[in-house]
C-alpha cells in the first residue's frame, strides 16, 4: 500500500493497478484518490468506466489505445469484472498498451493463478486491501477525529471497536455520527458512543433478519424505520444487512470447527457466533444466495439512480420478507 500512497503523492504513475480484497471502504477511497490524482485537472473526457463481467475486451483496447486529449494521461477504471477469476485474452494485450493509458482494476476475488494478475503483480501494482490490524484501525480512528478537531480515549476507543462491525466503511459511518452528535463538543465518550453507535444498530440488525425469517413484514419495516430514527443512512442499512446475509452464507459452508475458529474466519466477535449459527437455520443456502443478489441489485439501482434509496430498501425488505419462505 505504501508504494501506491507514493504514486499518488509524487504524480509518477504506474500503467496497472489491481485494488482487491474484502474492505470495500479502503479500495473506493485508493480508488478516488488515484483517479484525482491523474486526471488532475482534466476534465472526464481522458476517463473510462467498466463495471460487471460483460466488458466487451476489443472496446476496452481500442479506448486504451486511444491516446488522452490536452492530458499525460488517459485512466480507464474497471470494477468486478471477473477477469482474475478466468482465462482471458487482455494480459497478452497489456504489452503494447500505450504508456499514457493507466488501468485500474478493482476487485473483491481475484485467484493469484490467474494469468492477468501474475503480470499485474509483476509490471505493475496489485494491493490486497484486507481488514486491518488493531493499531491501524486505532490510527486511522485517530486521525479521522483529529481531521473535525475532535479527541477520544485509548479506554474509548477500545469501547468502540468491541461494540461495531470492525470494517473501515462501518467504522467511518459510526464516526461521522459522532462528529455530528458531539456538533462542538470537542471530546467522544463511551456514553457518546452508547447513546448514537451500532450498540444498538447491530440489535437491531438481528431482530429484522428474525423478522424477514418469521415472515413478519410490519416488524421488519417498523424496525427499518427505528435504524432512520437512529440516523443511520439507507446505504449503511443496505450494506450492513448485506454483510450479515453474507455471514449467514458462510456460516452454512462452515461445520466442525470451534465457534473460536469461525469467529476469526468469518471476521465476528467470538460471543456473537452461536447468535449466527441460530439464526442460520431459518434460512438454506440457496435462499440466502437469491437474498444476497437482491441487495446487490438494490445497490445497482441507488448508484445510477434509478430508485430513491430511503425507498428502495423499505421495497427490498418487503421481498425478502416474501422470498424468505
Amino acid at each position: 500500500m505504501q508504494r501506491l500512497k507514493e504514486d499518488i503523492n509524487s504524480g509518477k504513475f504506474h500503467n496497472l493497478y489491481l485494488l482487491y480484497g474484502e474492505e470495500d471502504y479502503l479500495k473506493r477511497m485508493y480508488r478516488d484518490s488515484l483517479k484525482n490524482a491523474i486526471l488532475a485537472d482534466s476534465d472526464d473526457m481522458n476517463y473510462s468506466y467498466y463495471e460487471g463481467n460483460s466488458i466487451d475486451l476489443l472496446e476496452l483496447r481500442n479506448i486504451a489505445d486511444t491516446l488522452p486529449f490536452f492530458s499525460e494521461h488517459r485512466i480507464i477504471i474497471i470494477e468486478n469484472s471477473g477477469l482474475f477469476k478466468s482465462a482471458n485474452e487482455l494480459s497478452d494485450y497489456l504489452p503494447n498498451m500505450p504508456d499514457s493509458t493507466i488501468i485500474l482494476f478493482v476487485e473483491k476475488d481475484i485467484d493469484k493463478r490467474n494469468k492477468l494478475y501474475k503480470y499485474i503483480n509483476k509490471n505493475g501494482i496489485a494491493v490486497e486491501m484486507g481488514q486491518m490490524n488493531a493499531h491501524d484501525t486505532k490510527s486511522f480512528i485517530s486521525v479521522t477525529l483529529k481531521q473535525n478537531n475532535k479527541i477520544i480515549r485509548e479506554k474509548t476507543v477500545e469501547y468502540l471497536l468491541q461494540h461495531i462491525d470492525n470494517s473501515i466503511i462501518n467504522i467511518k459511518n459510526e464516526l461521522d455520527k459522532l462528529i455530528s452528535y458531539t456538533d462542538e463538543r470537542n471530546e467522544i465518550t463511551i456514553d457518546d458512543i452508547d447513546v448514537i453507535c451500532s450498540v444498538q444498530i447491530t440489535g437491531r440488525i438481528f431482530l429484522m433478519i428474525d423478522s424477514v425469517a418469521d415472515a413478519n413484514v410490519n416488524q421488519t419495516i417498523k424496525l427499518y424505520h427505528d435504524l432512520l430514527q437512529l440516523r443511520e443512512s439507507p446505504m449503511s442499512i443496505l450494506y450492513l444487512l448485506t454483510r450479515h446475509f453474507n455471514i449467514l452464507l458462510q456460516i452454512k459452508t462452515i461445520s466442525g470447527m470451534p465457534k473460536s475458529e469461525i469467529a476469526r474466519k468469518i471476521g465476528v466477535p467470538p460471543f456473537a457466533v452461536s447468535k449466527y449459527m441460530g439464526q442460520a437455520k431459518h434460512f438454506n443456502k440457496e435462499n440466502i444466495e437469491k437474498i444476497l443478489d437482491k441487495c446487490i441489485d438494490t445497490e445497482y439501482y441507488f448508484k445510477r439512480g434509478m430508485i430513491d434509496d430511503q425507498i428502495g430498501v423499505e421495497l427490498l425488505l418487503i421481498q425478502l420478507v416474501r422470498s424468505s419462505h
